[in-house]
């Protein structure tokens, strides 16, 4: 008998049976292998649509990945009895092991939807389209998702294994799992993204294609991405990926359907009602209201017991956490405060809960299956980014005028005239912290605040902003626990044992 092998690695899934008799060599009629899918327009569109599900996943970046981002900063916190026992606390207590299984499952979910691109990029060629247009604008959705989850992994974890074709055998999958430098990921991730920007995509999408990758989100993560490596890479060429940062980040703003910022109302953002039609939105996870399998949870997972505010669905917990520490960082009088957090006076609660994320319609209903999206990039991000790389070019009254964009749509008074006051001089003392807490406030809990402070600061400045903090305002999580090994995650334990030299460990663990 020969062998009969069944690999799975986070590259790909590869199944090879053989055997000595007839018997087993039969093949599932009913199976579809990937050398057989791809024959028409139409299988393409289903393969892109499995892309987009990819990202849906607690695991990868849906609307319940906050473990990975939020939990890993200053924002939120996990402090009920179960989980501070247990692995999902080692995030946000800063005592994570390589061994924890949420993270394995992080880095698996992440490389599966990356497996999806890969094997539509892979296929396409196979497939005669009536119109090139069409062709392009699948290759350019693919390589968006690709590159958004490269970017994922390489400020998570650093060095990684970058694939991008589909991997077909047992060797392929042993060669390509090792790591990259990082500085080659990016390359991959800018390739990827010029690609997308200068593809015939749609400047913009809503209604029914809500969702959809557009040109817009393009440009909009392609200046992120060069924002990130001007603050985190080689100090040469930061002055170089400044100016591209900004180049992107100006296309993206230039393609707004809207006027002002201030003319779109905060609350209206996260209103289900109008999240096809609001103009800020530019890259979401669509969810369908009251689908037991395609609904949002966020609005009810977040809702403290005793409260009505966010759902229908009546809690028993304490919802999602927040810490004091930004509870205390809203000013006095900001609106997004009141819309965002709230505090739980059942007995058993006493404590603040996010209030950002909400359905109470009686189409969620008492299951809470709501309508919300989840939003991956909208303009306040991409203004507050052009804030950012201004102040890093030295031009600080542009950076302001992007700053106070944001700051009146919140009604609250321009840096300017807040600069005058004491308090807020004191938190913030420079432009670069004023943007800084700008953004989190005006984003928490979109799951942006980690990669804000891993960009916002070099490894030994991270330490001292963290462990300056109050501890009593981060409940059972330990600041002192917060060292060098925290700038990224452990590469999972599986993958580093299977071959410790090309799955090297970082630092620290």
């Amino acid at each position: 008998m020969k062998k009969k092998y069944i690999l799975s690695v986070a590259l790909g899934l590869l199944i090879i049976s053989n055997s000595c008799t007839d018997l087993l060599d039969q093949t599932d009629p009913n199976a579809v292998t990937v050398d057989n899918y791809f024959k028409t327009e139409n299988d393409v569109q289903l393969a892109i649509n499995g892309v987009y599900q990819s990202l849906r996943s607690s695991d990868s970046v849906g609307e319940s990945s906050g473990l990975y981002t939020d939990e890993r900063s200053d924002d939120t916190g996990t402090n009920d009895n179960q989980s501070n026992s247990g692995e999902p606390f080692q995030f946000n207590n800063f005592a994570i092991l390589a061994s924890n299984t949420w993270l394995k499952n992080h880095w698996v979910s992440l490389y599966q939807s990356i497996t999806r691109c890969n094997v539509v990029l892979s296929n396409i060629d196979k497939v005669t389209f009536s119109d090139p247009n069409t062709k392009a604008k699948f290759i350019a959705e693919a390589k968006f998702v690709r590159a958004f989850i490269y970017f994922q992994l390489v400020r998570k974890w650093g060095d990684v294994p970058l694939v991008t074709k589909q991997l077909i055998s047992k060797d392929e999958i042993s060669e390509n799992t090792v790591r990259v430098k990082k500085e080659l990921v990016y390359e991959q991730i800018v390739a990827d993204l010029k690609d997308v920007v200068g593809s015939p995509l749609e400047n913009l999408q809503s209604g029914a294609n809500s969702g959809k990758v557009s040109k817009a989100a393009g440009n909009a993560l392609l200046g992120q991405v060069y924002l990130t490596m001007a603050t985190t890479l080689d100090a040469s060429a930061k002055a170089a990926n400044l100016a591209s940062a900004k180049t992107y980040l100006e296309a993206a703003y230039a393609m707004k359907s809207f006027g002002s910022l201030k003319d779109i109302p905060y609350s209206d953002v996260f209103d289900v009602s109008k999240k096809t039609s609001c103009p800020e939105l530019i890259f979401q996870i669509v969810n369908k209201q009251g689908d037991l399998n395609y609904a949002s949870s966020i609005a009810a997972s977040t809702q403290a017991k005793g409260e009505t505010i966010n759902s229908l669905k009546p809690s028993t917990g304490v919802g999602m956490n927040v810490t004091h520490d930004l509870v205390f960082d809203y000013e006095t009088g900001d609106l997004r405060k009141d819309f965002s957090i709230k505090f739980g006076n059942d007995p058993t609660v006493q404590d603040w809960f996010v209030t950002k994320f909400r359905d109470a319609s009686t189409t969620a209903g008492v299951n809470g299956y709501g309508g919300n999206d989840w939003i991956l990039i909208r303009y306040a991000d991409v203004i507050l980014m052009l804030a950012e790389v201004n102040m890093y070019l030295g031009n600080d009254a542009s950076a302001i005028q992007y700053l106070d964009m944001v700051r009146e749509r919140a009604k609250m008074p321009t840096y300017a005239a807040s600069k005058a006051n004491a308090d807020y001089s004191s938190k913030y003392p420079t432009l670069k912290l004023a943007i800084l807490h700008e953004r989190r406030v005006e984003l928490a809990f979109e799951h942006h605040r980690w990669f804000d402070l891993l960009r916002s600061f070099t490894t030994d400045e991270l330490i001292t902003f963290m462990k300056s903090k109050k501890q009593a305002d981060f409940g059972s999580a330990q600041l002192t626990n917060f060292t060098k090994k925290d700038r990224y995650y452990p590469i999972p334990f599986d993958e580093n044992k299977l071959d410790p030299v090309k799955m090297y460990q970082n630092e620290g663990y």
